[in-house]
């Protein structure tokens, strides 16, 4: 079993920025690899961005390259995405979670608010 616990989100106005935590606990965090994800009211939870054990590969969804950048500790056993330049559409619940078998382990969700 892994426990994932999110943190950081907030309101913030467009062009703004967030940071986004996300600390990790149970089955030996390294060996899988962590992610974003995201729904809005109304839409079906989407991808948001994705790194492996080692860091070495990093996928964003289209929607957020050259702004998003997501980044782990595996000391600290914690996954995080930093969030530059927001818009409106980003406004969604954001979910952590961890790729042991197949996306099969998530968090809670935090919510973000872009304003105008």
């Amino acid at each position: 079993q892994v426990q994932l616990v999110e943190s950081g989100g907030g309101l913030v106005q467009a062009g703004g920025s967030l940071r986004l935590s996300c600390a990790a606990s149970g089955r030996t965090y390294s060996s899988y690899r962590m992610g974003w994800f995201r729904q809005a009211p109304g839409k079906e939870r989407e991808f948001v961005a994705a790194i492996s054990w080692s860091g070495g590969r990093i996928d964003y969804a289209d929607s957020v390259k050259g702004r998003f950048t997501i980044s782990r500790n595996n000391a600290k056993n914690t996954v995080s995405l930093q969030m530059n330049s927001l818009k409106l559409e980003d406004t969604a619940v954001y979910y952590c979670a961890a790729d042991v078998s197949s996306w099969d382990f998530w968090g809670q969700g935090t919510q973000v608010t872009v304003s105008a």
